[in-house]
């Protein structure tokens, strides 16, 4: 597995078609060693996977294109070169297209020169748990889930205080009691006051709120 797919995309990491030529030509000359990557055409990506699955491709070589909708059961080992620059979630789901079979499988992280401390975060969780949630929750944390009012994907939103990991019990009990209120007028808040809050909401976050309506 490799982060890219040429060796000119970024010159310090190892490339799928780099390794491929080296792995069919001088390690495994007497293996079948298939590619696959993502600007290969759906007819040559289908031929791939389906002589893979039958046998008559050995070796694997593939960048990201495999991280989901690949069922191979008799896939027992995976390499993921350069692994501190995935993703976490991206290394669980790559982690889980093997290991479908019987037989005991077996995910080699192969680690760079110079890994960043999240980098070596992300490692020791998949080296320590196979639990889906315990990932979900630490790439929440590392990644942040971007903004609520806007547009970004990624990173931590600018509370003033709050912290989305640690006061998720208090936030879940704020957004509750927003969506009581915002459900309608009730004996304890009336329509004025709904209209107060909704016309405060609009001119305090006048760009942010309009984007979330048209979403």
């Amino acid at each position: 597995m490799y982060p890219v797919i040429e060796e000119n995309e970024e010159r310090e990491l190892k490339a799928a078609e780099q390794m491929h030529r080296q792995l069919r030509e001088k390690i495994f000359p007497n293996l079948h060693v298939g590619l696959l990557h993502g600007r290969l055409d759906a007819a040559d990506k289908e031929r791939v996977m389906r002589e893979f699955q039958q046998g008559k491709i050995e070796i694997l070589v593939a960048t990201t294109v495999i991280e989901v909708g690949v069922d191979v059961a008799n896939a027992t080992v995976m390499v993921i070169e350069h692994a501190d620059r995935f993703g976490l979630a991206q290394l669980h789901q790559l982690r889980g297209r093997i290991g479908r079979g019987a037989a005991k499988s077996y995910c080699v992280l192969m680690r760079g020169g110079k890994v960043s401390e999240e980098g070596e975060r992300r490692l020791d969780a998949m080296v320590r748990t196979n639990d889906g949630f315990q990932i979900a929750e630490l790439d929440l944390e590392l990644r942040g889930p971007g903004e609520f009012f806007g547009t970004r994907q990624a990173g931590i939103p600018s509370f003033r205080v709050a912290n989305i990991i640690r006061d998720r019990q208090l936030l879940e009990a704020a957004k509750r009691e927003a969506a009581f209120v915002i459900s309608g007028p009730n004996p304890e808040i009336s329509k004025a006051e709904i209209d107060r809050a909704l016309k405060e909401m609009r001119s305090r976050w006048a760009l942010s709120y309009g984007l979330v309506e048209v979403g």
